[in-house]
């Protein structure tokens, strides 16, 4: 007997001031917004006049009619510091949202109408009590979250700001919310692992049940085995799964069956291996999947929205989806978010997209009191145990960023053996009960991290681990300064941008259009980002006049960062195997280092990352002699690939510079040497390429920032066919890109049109019924031409 408790609730305050309708899963804030009694967190300002909401008690209340009593309460998600109570009864209390509950009503459910009560306690009073608790003050990142001590309770870190969230510490609930027989079959634990051997797979499942004696059956690839404790089956001619663009992703139906009980899980063979041998340089950091080495092409993963009650499966698949499309092959599930739902492990099994998992710790220190760590402990347990078997989980990682937190805190600074010993009692925690659950996972300390036991700087230590490489954004540096780092594994690096004009006209009206406008310098959470991304602008480009022009160019800006450090350490490889860009989404419309607008619309940057992620291409790379054309090839197999490269001025001058054929492998190869002399001042090197296969592309290096160009008058023009786009140019067009009024996605966009060679372009609105008006724009019409 199972009865869901999901549904209508009703919401109040502790004082009684508020009373509104709630769905649960659900989170309060969306709750009050429904009900049209707070205004729209994500427009203007309100952020700032509802952060009262965290500082109150709110009840969500409910009935429900039982004729069994001899039954249990089953929750999840439960955000945060949390009271449940039973007719008047308390029968839990709870205060880690990262774990799964099973509280029995035998002593308090009665025939007919029985009430339920959730008490969701102030998160900003229960972090202030906690932090008051701790033996030595533990710091937060107050610069990233401007709601005090998120650090001393288990939830989302980022629920208290981060430099690009929203800062509401939210609560609700998210997760299962049943009420099941006591008495019944169930099947609590499943643990299954996967032996590789002489082209077979065992796989061997192993079941704790309750309330069933004797043996339980499992079912796999058609075989049917019987067991009491482990039951192993082997496929002999077992299909793969691979990573995305390697193979394909077949997944076996695993049935697990205790009398009346039934668990499935959804499994796909395959060995995956974490290699940090050491060589030459320091030590290799790449992952192996079935004996394969595979460059790690991928971006890191926030929360799907700052209010957990707006996610969907939808939402979340569409995200991945737009990943997968990008020629992505791994998401890092960052620290300071959320474990995700299985839906989300089940989505990135299904397209092949590997998963980094961080553990939930992010850029401040923890307690690890006997208390906190007991809960660390479970936490870890139940997600390691729900998540395990999934194909896709490459890596579990203690944290995000604790090692370099010990150096930005006064207190730590002063006293870092204490604050070092407290933090490796929780990261061995972490890691014990990791192993504890699943002997065989594969276990990396923290990101950025040398190695285990290593508490180096991998913020500019190139040589081993994983690195996160912020030196462009935050300090300011040239985006060249990417080529000035060879990392073995970077899993961090970013440079920010505006969000689309239609998503920023969700949040601002026009007289808010200024960088400079309150309501626009509250949607940037990066202290001094807006003047960030205006001085790098001036740096490279001719000043845009139309706020319109600036947003477009931030992106144009913000891809070519990022193409430059991708580009550059793609040419390493195998030195390099891996960059993991910072990042893929966002949680509200804001100014963030995001490829995806919050909603899932694809920046000017996703499109870019969609050409320079592809299996095969050819970059440029500038040398101290001049240039290099290197060839590029993910694929398991070599390919040969062709490459012809000619220099073009703004007057439409072009002159050969070189033509070569290679067959390319799993090392990238310089295929063409430029040298500086045959680039004069004022041109571009234009390049395409061509592979045996039919797989072909092409592209253009500006040696000089794109302010020194005379750009021509593009004559840039559209002509449209229903959705499909035809664009030519009279002269030479450089990002050339179309935007529509509508939510949907172009086949291409940012690109480069040459005279008498025009580039068609079609549109899949997100409502098939919409009908889009389009605009168009291009280096030449946003930093040059004058209109009006």
């Amino acid at each position: 007997m199972v009865i869901q408790l999901s549904g209508l609730w009703t919401l109040t305050d502790a004082s009684g001031e508020f009373t509104c309708p709630i769905t649960l899963p659900g989170d309060g804030v969306s709750a009050l917004y429904d009900a049209g009694l707070v205004p729209d967190p994500y427009w203007g300002r309100n952020e700032y006049d509802l952060r009262w909401i965290a500082d109150r008690d709110w009840t969500a209340k409910r009935t429900i009619d039982l004729t069994d009593t001899d039954v249990d309460l089953v929750i999840g998600d439960l955000d945060t510091v949390a009271t449940i109570r039973w007719n008047g009864q308390e029968v839990h209390s709870s205060k880690n949202m990262f774990r799964d509950y099973r509280v029995s009503l035998a002593d308090v459910a009665r025939a007919g109408e029985n009430e339920v009560e959730i008490v969701f306690h102030s998160s900003t009073k229960a972090g202030a009590e906690e932090q008051a608790r701790q033996p030595f003050f533990v710091p937060w990142h107050e610069q990233n979250s401007p709601i005090a001590n998120g650090n001393m309770l288990r939830k989302v870190q980022c629920d208290f700001g981060w430099d690009w969230n929203i800062a509401l510490a939210p609560f609700g609930q998210y997760g299962t919310l049943a009420v099941q027989s006591r008495k019944a079959a169930r099947i609590e634990d499943l643990y299954i692992t996967q032996t590789h051997e002489n082209g077979t797979v065992s796989v061997s499942i192993s079941a704790k049940t309750v309330n069933h004696e004797g043996p339980f059956t499992v079912t796999l690839d058609g075989q049917t085995v019987e067991a009491d404790g482990t039951a192993t089956i082997t496929i002999d001619q077992p299909k793969l799964w691979w990573p995305a663009g390697l193979g394909k992703q077949p997944l076996y139906d695993l049935t697990v069956q205790a009398g009346d009980a039934t668990e499935t899980r959804r499994i796909g063979l395959r060995k995956m291996e974490l290699i940090t041998d050491k060589d030459d340089t320091g030590s290799m950091f790449k992952f192996r999947v079935n004996d394969v080495d595979v460059f790690a092409k991928g971006a890191n993963w926030i929360p799907a929205d700052a209010l957990a009650g707006r996610i969907t499966d939808a939402a979340t698949r569409d995200l991945l989806q737009s990943a997968l499309d990008a020629n992505m092959n791994m998401i890092r599930v960052w620290g300071g978010g959320r474990y995700e739902p299985t839906s989300f492990y089940d989505t990135c099994d299904e397209m092949g997209l590997m998963v980094w998992q961080d553990f939930m710790f992010a850029c401040n220190l923890y307690p690890s009191t006997e208390d906190y760590l007991s809960e660390v402990k479970a936490e870890v347990r139940d997600n390691v145990s729900r998540m395990h078997h999934h194909a896709c989980i490459a890596v579990w990682c203690g944290d995000n960023e604790l090692v370099g937190a010990f150096d930005w805190f006064e207190v730590s600074r002063k006293n870092r053996d204490t604050y070092l010993v407290s933090y490796d009692r929780l990261n061995r925690t972490i890691e014990q009960e990791l192993k504890a659950t699943d002997p065989n996972a594969i276990w990396w300390p923290s990101s950025p991290c040398a190695g285990p036991m290593n508490y180096g700087d991998a913020w500019h230590d190139d040589s081993k681990g994983d690195m996160h490489f912020w030196s462009v954004w935050h300090e300011g540096r040239d985006f060249d300064h990417y080529r000035d780092v060879s990392p073995r594994f970077c899993s961090e690096f970013g440079f920010q941008s505006y969000p689309s004009m239609n998503i920023i006209k969700t949040f601002a009206d026009p007289k808010d259009w200024n960088i400079a406008a309150p309501v626009f310098e509250s949607h940037q959470k990066n202290k001094g980002g807006n003047a960030r991304i205006a001085e790098t602008m001036f740096r490279y480009f001719r000043w845009p006049e139309k706020f319109e022009d600036f947003v477009w160019l931030s992106q144009i800006q913000q891809a070519m960062a990022i193409k430059t450090a991708v580009t550059h350490w793609r040419g390493l490889k195998p030195h390099c195997m891996g960059t993991l860009i910072w990042q893929l989404n966002d949680t509200w419309p804001v100014c963030s280092w995001s490829s995806l607008d919050y909603g899932g619309g694809w920046k000017m940057l996703h499109y870019m990352i969609q050409r320079f992620y592809a299996p095969v291409t050819v970059i440029c790379a500038p040398t101290d002699s001049g240039y290099q054309l290197k060839g590029v090839n993910d694929h398991l197999d070599p390919v040969e690939l062709t490459v012809s490269a000619r220099t073009l001025d703004m007057q439409g001058e072009s002159r050969a510079l070189g033509k070569t054929k290679m067959t390319i492998g799993a090392q990238s190869e310089v295929m063409l040497d430029i040298s500086a002399d045959q680039v004069k001042e004022g041109e571009i090197i234009v390049f395409i390429w061509h592979a045996e296969d039919g797989e072909a592309g092409g592209d253009h290096f500006a040696p000089w920032p794109y302010k020194t160009y005379d750009l021509p008058d593009s004559g840039l023009e559209m002509k449209q066919d229903g959705n499909k786009l035809t664009i030519t140019a009279k002269q030479l067009s450089l990002f050339a890109s179309v935007e529509a009024d509508v939510p949907g996605r172009f086949s291409n966009n940012a690109f480069a049109v040459f005279p008498g060679l025009p580039v068609t372009v079609t549109f899949t609105p997100q409502d098939e019924n919409a009908t889009p008006t389009f605009s168009l724009r291009d280096l030449y019409s946003a930093t040059v031409a004058r209109n009006g």
